[in-house]
């Protein structure tokens, strides 16, 4: 198991290396960090995403926001993997006027989300995302286009289907007759009454983690060898998953993870740190074991500082609890060599930018522009 695990780990890649360079006004900076653009008409529900997932701001709690005015420029960093900007615009802006510079946006955009509002007439939400889409695409092919077709709780299941599929049918014709149905788009009906937005934004950042591959292959190996039926990699703070095995992802079972979290750092809170201890109460100590009514375990185990496993096995498979620590240990040691590669890669990047701007520069400290 450890030498498969060592395997897979060499495979590991630089969680930036596939994304469009950025402007960057410290020429030493080897951080790009991939941006994901939260786009659509005003009220549909764009800044009550953010402030729900990356805020923990309660769903009800958004009712009360304002209208937002201006691009929200915000840096997500609570871990290694999950590390991106989140730019949230204006439903009114007109990013395509000739005095704003939407190439410059577009070119170092890893994502597209356009939010469309479920409960309103959606046929000029469908002809902008229709123009956003083809324009960003003439910048940056590259770019993964999301539409969460939001505020999905105030309709029934068939309702829900029926709207996904009648919004995904208009979309793709619109591409189609314009001669590019060689973009993609994905769909997710959302709430953030629920879980379907933390599950919706697991999809779209899990595209921009290059290392997926090599994260799911590492679960699939953990479970196989220990008896566990599913396995979850989450960003703790989010709650957004990074990564899980092959089986499918049931919705309940999510559910349960999020709720699991919720209640580890809850009563870490509370019970984990005296008076005089700062700093977050979850670390390399934090470990939770639930039993459930039907002969389910559910085990929490802390991976880095902000990732944490979630497990499920049966009660009969938890008696080789030995077994699956150990395996667990060599996940853990797995995860933290996939970190130490990305981590040489940038060290590398920043050495060879760093030769390349003194290569430019004469011993004056004049900058000599190549031509």
């Amino acid at each position: 198991v450890v030498n498969t695990f060592r395997t897979c780990c060499s495979q590991g890649y630089d969680i930036h290396s596939r994304q469009p360079e950025r402007l960057k006004s410290d020429p030493f900076s080897s951080e790009v960090k991939p941006r994901i653009l939260l786009m659509g008409l005003r009220r549909s529900g764009k800044s009550s995403i953010q402030k729900v997932v990356f805020h923990k701001m309660s769903p009800n709690e958004t009712l009360f926001l304002e209208s937002t005015n201006k691009i929200c420029r915000e840096d997500v960093s609570n871990s290694s993997f999950v590390s991106f900007q989140i730019w949230d615009f204006p439903g009114q802006i007109d990013f395509f006027d000739p005095t704003f510079d939407y190439e410059m946006i577009f070119r170092g955009t890893g994502a597209l989300i356009f939010v469309i509002d479920s409960q309103d007439d959606y046929v000029e939400a469908l002809s902008r995302l229709h123009l956003t889409v083809t324009r960003a695409y003439k910048v940056n092919p590259d770019i993964n286009f999301e539409v969460f077709i939001h505020k999905v709780d105030g309709l029934s299941d068939d309702h829900k289907i029926e709207k996904q599929r009648d919004i995904h049918k208009r979309a793709n014709d619109d591409l189609a007759d314009a001669g590019l149905e060689r973009i993609h788009l994905s769909f997710y009906l959302t709430s953030i009454y629920d879980h379907s937005i933390f599950e919706a934004f697991s999809k779209v950042v899990q595209k921009l983690i290059p290392q997926l591959p090599t994260l799911e292959n590492l679960l699939n190996i953990f479970i196989s060898n220990s008896g566990i039926e599913k396995a979850f990699l989450f960003d703790v703070v989010s709650k957004i998953y990074i990564a899980t095995d092959s089986s499918p992802v049931d919705m309940q079972t999510y559910e349960l993870c999020c709720d699991m979290i919720d209640v580890v750092i809850d009563i870490s809170c509370i019970y984990g740190l005296t008076g005089d201890e700062a700093g977050t109460p979850y670390d390399k100590e934090s470990m939770a074991i639930i039993h459930l009514n039907n002969t389910t375990v559910m085990y929490l185990k802390e991976v880095t500082k902000f990732l944490a496993l979630v497990c499920f096995l049966r009660e009969e498979s938890f008696e080789r609890k030995g077994l699956i620590d150990y395996n667990f240990h060599c996940f853990k040691k797995a995860i933290e060599e996939v970190f130490e590669v990305r981590l040489k890669v940038q060290r590398s990047r920043k050495l060879l930018s760093q030769r390349r701007w003194s290569k430019q520069t004469v011993p004056n400290g004049t900058q000599v522009h190549p031509h």
